[in-house]
């Protein structure tokens, strides 16, 4: 099969990106995927068998997606046509579907590569499906977005999902010594830049290549250090689209570390998102909630570091306010961890929604009319300041409501404390023998 530059009517010795001449040209050759790719594997299942299924692609840029669905159509025999769902529309699509069709009635099936599926909207994901059914085409998409939550389920039901790994540093490895072999010479680089240019690449086998091609590309005096090496690389900025799952995914990953008190890897998080230039208020907020709904009153200074962390980072911006979010980070992780709030105030919502409108004991009522007092607001009301223990021991809850607990404090940090209370006022209330109010009267 023709390369992207003799389709294009180029000559064979034109200049080519080093990504180009280092494509694969087997699937054997691709890196990084070998739980694809193997023997046992569910592609390597397909070549063996001889028959695909329409497929999606999910990973991370420079990994391998359009590659390998080019070495799919070559190993089956199929027509390759690829598109981008980013510079196509209807007419595109239709052209697509209309030339496959032409081919199969001369026993030519087609491999339809849609790059970017993602970016179809659902009533154009929906123009695929007779076409996949009725075996015109065999769709390859390709996507870096979720497929659960940009794909149609109508589509994705007709498709099987493949995830592909982002490079490991071995992968990276490999494809930087086939660039050296290829170009007959090792890179000017310390063995410490050479693990720096790996983590510029980020997983991105596409870009670790163009990297390369631009330092064969040039002499220099002496081997490049790591600090050489980034002044003249210049850093990459991670890959963290703030509106996409990434975003969700390492605010998730910040919260759940912080709920294992793992306090290393949760400012490792928060270095992530800053990193990616996600805003630190939003960081902040999300903590603000975790003292409150992981914390709680296992320790109540947990939402007052928090909240000052806030009011510190607004007096100062980045970069001066970012270590006040970091010592946040540091102390939520670092804090005895309680959900018993959380879940009392969920409980007591249920509760709230489960028994409607009822109203609150006339005992506990203030009467500023007579009418009230005639009708028993405030009556046997007892006032607990004026009790011996400072506890009356009377009921607050509705008249048809047996009291619950919604609260259980747990046996850890300043809850402990709070349990002891709670269990000495319920051992009052079961001694005790409160004046009871009259329940309803009056009209």
């Amino acid at each position: 099969m023709s390369d992207l530059f003799t389709s294009a009517g180029l000559e064979q010795d034109a200049p080519r990106p080093l990504a180009d001449k280092l494509r694969p040209k087997t699937m054997d050759e691709v890196v990084g995927q070998d739980h694809l790719i193997g023997p046992a594997a569910p592609l390597g299942r397909m070549l063996a068998a001889g028959r695909l299924t329409s497929l999606v692609f999910w990973g991370p840029p420079g990994t391998g997606k359009t590659t390998m669905a080019r070495l799919l159509a070559l190993q089956t025999d199929l027509y390759f046509e690829q598109i981008s769902a980013v510079f196509s529309g209807v007419a595109d699509l239709r052209k697509c579907f209309e030339a496959a069709a032409e081919r199969r009635t001369t026993g030519k099936g087609t491999l339809l590569f849609v790059d970017e599926i993602h970016r179809f909207n659902r009533s154009q994901q929906d123009g695929f499906l007779p076409y996949v059914e009725d075996g015109t085409i065999i769709l390859v998409g390709a996507t870096t977005e979720n497929p659960s939550f940009e794909l149609n389920a109508a589509l994705l039901s007709r498709m099987q999902v493949l995830t592909l790994n982002r490079l490991d540093e071995v992968a990276l490895e490999e494809l930087l010594s086939r660039a050296e072999n290829l170009e007959g010479k090792r890179l000017p680089v310390t063995d410490a830049a050479r693990a720096i240019l790996y983590g510029m690449a980020d997983g991105d086998g596409r870009y670790l290549l163009n990297l390369t091609d631009i330092l064969l590309g040039l002499d220099f005096e002496q081997t490049l250090d790591a600090a050489a090496l980034v002044k003249v690389l210049q850093k990459r900025a991670p890959i963290y689209d703030k509106d996409r799952e990434g975003h969700y995914n390492l605010i998730s990953a910040l919260h759940k570390s912080l709920r294992g008190s793992d306090t290393d890897a949760a400012l490792y998080w928060t270095a992530r998102m800053l990193a990616g230039g996600e805003d630190p208020l939003y960081i902040l907020r999300r903590l603000v909630r975790f003292a409150s709904e992981d914390i709680g009153l296992a320790d109540p200074n947990a939402l007052v570091q928090t909240l000052a962390a806030k009011d510190a980072y607004e007096f100062l911006g980045s970069p001066e306010g970012d270590l006040h979010l970091a010592q946040a980070v540091i102390y939520l992780g670092a804090a005895p961890k309680s959900n018993a709030a959380y879940k009392a105030y969920k409980a007591a919502t249920k509760r709230a929604k489960e028994t409607g409108s009822l109203a609150p004991p006339l005992h506990i009522l203030n009467a500023p009319t007579k009418m009230m007092k005639d009708m028993g607001y405030g009556k046997d009301y007892a006032y607990d300041h004026d009790t011996e223990h400072g506890f009356s021991g009377q009921d607050y809850f509705p008249d048809d409501l047996n009291r619950e607990e919604f609260y259980r404090p747990k046996e850890r940090g300043f809850e402990r404390e709070i349990k002891k209370r709670l269990d000495y006022w319920a051992k009052l209330r079961t001694n005790l023998t409160p004046v009871m109010p009259s329940k309803k009267s009056g009209g």
